[in-house]
C-alpha cells in the first residue's frame, strides 16, 4: 500500500537495489550523513583487530554458502550479466586495498543492483557478503589504527553493518547493531554538549544527521517487522533531529514527515496520519521534490483508508501523471494496482 522514501542526506553510499516499498525488505545501507560526508580520516596501521563491543558484529554473519554453478540452459543475458557482476566486485575489493572506500561503495551498489535486475539470487547474496566482510575488514583496520569506537567513522560503517543483516532478516544481529549505534551517538551528543565552543558547527552537525540516519534506518525495520509503536518513536526522533539541523523543506524532513505518516497509519491512527502525509505533499509540491508521486501515492493510501475515495482517486491519478514524468515503472505499476483496488471499493459501495 505505502512506499517507503529514501534517506537523503548527501553523497550516496551503498544502497539496496531498487524502491522499498510496505512489504519489501529493509534497506541494504543508509547514505552519507552531511554535506561532506563522514570519510574515514587518514590511513591508520593494521592493529589486533575489532575491539571487545565490536567484534560482536563479525559473529553476526555466516560465510555464504556453496551454490551450485549456473546450467547450460541459462540464457546468454544472464552469463553476461553474471561476467559483469563478478568484475565489479573484482574492482571493489580491488579499491579497497588501494584505500578508497567510497570507489569501492559504489562500486558495489551497481554490483548490487545489476544482480537485482538479473534476479541472480547467488549475486545477490555474494554481494551482501561480501560488502559485509569489507566493512568489517575496514572496521578493524581504523579500530586498530587508534581510532575510537564512537568516532563517526565507525559508527557510520557499523549501521551499514547492521543495514545488511536487516537486508537479511537477521533480526537479532540488526536489532544489536542498531542499538550500538543509538546508544552510542546519544552518549557522546551528550558529552559533545560540553564541547560545544571546541566544535565547529559542520562537525556537530555532522553528528547529529548520523544520529538521524541511525534512527530512521532502524525505523524502517522496526516497521517492516511490525513493530510499530517502537517505529513511531524513532521517526519521531530522527524527523525532529532533520528539522532541527535542514529545515522543514528540505527533501529528506519530507522523507520523514511521510514514513512518519506511515507509521501512524499502520497503527489505525488515520486522523494523525493524514495531518502529517498532506504537510509532506503540500511542502513536496512547493518545492518540487523528487520523489513527489510517492508521497502523493502515501497520501492517496491514507485517503482510501479514511474512505474518502473520491479525493483519494484524484491524488492517485496526480501521483500516476507524476510517475510516468519520472519513467519510474515500478511506482507507475503500484499506483495502477492500487488504482484498480480503489475502483473495487467503489462499486461494492454502489
Amino acid at each position: 500500500m505505502f512506499r517507503l522514501l529514501r534517506w537523503r542526506l548527501g553523497r550516496t553510499l551503498l544502497r539496496a537495489a531498487g524502491r522499498r516499498c510496505g512489504s519489501c525488505a529493509a534497506r541494504l545501507l543508509p547514505e552519507r550523513a552531511g554535506a561532506q560526508g563522514l570519510r574515514a580520516r587518514g590511513a591508520p596501521s593494521r592493529g589486533q583487530g575489532l575491539l571487545p563491543l565490536l567484534a560482536a558484529l563479525a559473529w553476526f554473519s555466516r560465510p555464504a554458502s556453496a551454490e551450485e554453478q549456473p546450467g547450460e540452459d541459462e540464457a546468454d543475458e544472464a552469463d553476461e550479466a553474471e561476467a559483469e557482476i563478478i568484475q565489479l566486485l573484482k574492482r571493489a575489493k580491488l579499491s579497497i586495498m588501494k584505500d578508497e572506500p567510497e570507489a569501492a561503495e559504489l562500486i558495489l551498489h551497481d554490483a548490487l543492483r545489476l544482480a537485482y535486475q538479473s534476479d541472480n539470487k547467488k549475486a545477490i547474496t555474494y554481494t551482501y557478503d561480501l560488502a559485509e566482510q569489507l566493512f568489517k575488514a575496514t572496521m578493524s583496520y581504523l579500530l586498530g589504527g587508534g581510532m575510537k569506537q564512537e568516532d563517526n567513522a565507525i559508527i557510520e560503517i557499523s549501521l551499514k553493518l547492521a543495514n545488511i543483516y536487516a537486508a537479511q532478516n537477521k533480526q537479532e544481529f540488526a536489532l544489536a547493531g542498531y542499538e550500538f549505534c543509538i546508544s552510542t551517538l546519544e552518549g557522546k551528543i551528550e558529552r559533545e554538549k560540553e564541547l560545544a565552543e571546541d566544535m565547529s558547527v559542520e562537525e556537530k552537525a555532522n553528528t547529529y544527521l548520523l544520529f538521524g540516519m541511525c534512527l530512521d534506518s532502524c525505523a524502517r525495520y522496526l516497521l517492516f517487522s511490525k513493530q510499530l509503536s517502537q517505529a513511531q518513536r524513532m521517526y519521531e526522533k530522527a524527523l525532529q533531529i532533520c528539522q532541527e539541523i535542514q529545515g522543514e523543506r528540505h527533501p529528506q524532513t519530507i522523507v520523514l514527515m511521510s514514513d512518519l505518516a506511515t507509521t501512524l497509519d499502520a497503527q489505525g491512527h488515520f486522523d494523525d496520519a493524514y495531518i502529517y502525509m498532506q504537510r509532506a505533499t503540500d511542502l513536496a509540491r512547493e518545492i518540487n521534490h523528487p520523489e513527489l508521486h510517492m508521497v502523493l501515492s502515501n497520501l492517496a493510501a491514507i485517503l482510501m483508508h479514511r474512505e474518502r475515495y473520491t479525493q483519494a482517486k484524484e491524488i492517485y491519478q496526480e501521483a500516476l501523471k507524476q510517475a510516468e514524468l519520472k519513467r519510474d515503472e515500478g511506482s507507475v505499476q503500484h499506483i495502477r494496482e492500487e488504482l484498480a483496488e480503489l475502483s473495487r471499493k467503489s462499486r461494492l459501495l454502489t
